[in-house]
């Protein structure tokens, strides 16, 4: 008896969980399993950081196309290197030379004119060196050295730090002693330190221009046709590293030269500064 009423305990139990599963309905796949977003990786100067005009470009191209863009912001020496290791996908630097090489060694595709603006000598407002009546960027620096004002270098291989290479060398003088000083960080915080050490650096237009109500530092010297400041992007080649998100790298890199990126470019700083930090310069946006 004992055995017969353990047996219909068992069929009842049995009963009863077949008749949940029933009764369950199906789980929705399309909430079971969530596609993660696209991604990307960009390798760029710091003085597109810094300057602000990523965050103004990013959100435009994220709204879209989904692609969400995650920035690595190095020198351009530091972003190609990153470009050969395959740890990024798209590259914006201003290191023409270094580019060309680069495109060259088949590490890159598709270099294209992205933009432009300028460098600049900043530095104490009663410019100790008399750069200000030099004529040339070269002269200028000849005047600094000459007189070992401080002089902040970024000291990374950047295409800032590139281009201030080439001006000394222009001025046929290799700089070195307590006066030169090697900051080894971004443009930012190169900036900043030239402000505390009341010492003149090379610096871009548009980095200059977002800190300048943050620094005591002012324009001492521009206009040199040698510190004219071409910026480019290009694509990681997908035959040397087969990982990188190409196709999210292409997409954004059309967006940065079509017209609305460009146009975005254009205008960028023009409301906060009274002028645009950079002028566009792809051929797709420039006018004829």
């Amino acid at each position: 008896m004992r055995q017969s009423r353990w047996w219909i305990f068992i069929l009842a139990v049995v009963g009863l969980v077949q008749g949940c599963a029933k009764s369950t309905p199906p789980a929705d796949k399309s909430e079971a399993v969530s596609t993660p977003p696209k991604s990307m990786t960009l390798a760029t100067t710091t003085s597109a950081q810094d300057s602000g005009l990523l965050d103004v470009l990013l959100p435009a191209f994220e709204q879209q196309s989904g692609i969400q863009v995650k920035v690595v912001a190095v020198g351009s020496g530091q972003a190609l290197e990153l470009g050969r290791r395959g740890d990024a996908d798209l590259l914006l630097t201003h290191s023409p030379d270094d580019e060309k090489k680069f495109i060259e060694e088949g590490w890159g595709l598709n270099r294209r004119p992205l933009m432009h603006n300028d460098f600049v000598i900043a530095g104490p407002a009663e410019d100790p060196a008399g750069i200000k009546q030099t004529k040339t960027a070269a002269d200028a620096l000849r005047a600094i050295a000459e007189k070992q004002c401080v002089f902040v270098s970024r000291g990374d291989e950047s295409g800032t730090h590139k281009k201030e290479l080439a001006v000394w060398k222009a001025a046929g003088i290799k700089p070195e002693g307590n006066w030169y000083v090697s900051s080894g960080t971004g443009m930012a915080l190169s900036l900043r330190m030239a402000h505390e050490k009341r010492g003149y650096i090379l610096a871009d237009r548009g980095t200059y221009l977002a800190l300048k109500n943050e620094i005591e530092l002012v324009v001492d010297f521009e206009g040199d046709p040698i510190l004219l400041n071409k910026y480019s992007v290009m694509e990681v080649n997908p035959a040397r590293h087969p990982h990188v998100r190409h196709a999210e790298a292409k997409l954004f890199a059309e967006f940065l030269v079509s017209m609305p990126g460009q146009e975005i470019i254009r205008t960028f700083g023009s409301e906060k500064y009274g002028q645009p930090l950079f002028v566009p310069d792809a051929e797709e946006a420039v006018p004829k």
